[in-house]
């Protein structure tokens, strides 16, 4: 761990600080707003959506638990790949800025699980009768009356991964202005 904020730390040297703590505002405001209100959607709805659709079309070779369940698989697993992606090009504001899309996925998701007893989501299918993805899980896997309990602890993780996300963004927004002056 101390080898990657080293390594942070270095990548911060000749970087400007400047734009990216506006970007690190909005992502911030974003998430927060999102954490609040889990009806706003937040900046990464839409392709958080997308990757959810394409996660059952991706899965549906895995047979039907699968398919079901590779909607919100996908979705988690895109901003992680997107994360990777980043650290293997060494872009670590990026990393900040994958976080803050894995958080919102994850907020997202928990309200998915939430409502699988409520029913009050309006669902996207690709047929006339749209399955909710999290109550055919969780009645499959004997877990339908704890679904705002696991909803709530995919929110804390959402919660936790934004926290650090922004923590580390702002850290190195800190350390580009750090070795901006001692450069000068």
């Amino acid at each position: 761990m101390r080898h990657f904020f080293d390594e942070a730390a270095r990548w911060c040297a000749g970087r400007w600080w400047q734009w990216r703590l506006p970007v690190l505002g909005i992502l911030g405001w974003d998430g927060f707003r999102h954490l609040k209100d889990p009806e706003s959607g937040g900046l990464f709805a839409g392709i958080t959506f997308g990757a959810h659709e394409l996660g059952h079309l991706i899965f549906a070779w895995f047979g039907e638990f699968m398919t079901v369940l590779g909607g919100s698989l996908n979705q988690v697993l895109i901003p992680v790949g997107v994360g990777c992606l980043l650290y293997y090009h060494r872009d670590y504001f990026g990393l900040a800025g994958a976080g803050a899309w894995l958080a919102s996925s994850l907020l997202d998701l928990a309200r998915y699980i939430g409502d699988a007893r409520s029913f009050d989501l309006d669902l996207v299918g690709f047929g006339d009768n749209a399955q909710h993805d999290w109550a055919w899980l969780l009645s499959r896997l004997g877990l339908l009356p704890y679904d705002t309990r696991l909803a709530g602890l995919c929110r804390g993780l959402a919660m936790i991964v934004l926290v650090a996300s922004l923590g580390f963004g702002g850290w190195l927004c800190l350390k580009m202005g750090r070795a901006g002056r001692t450069a000068s």
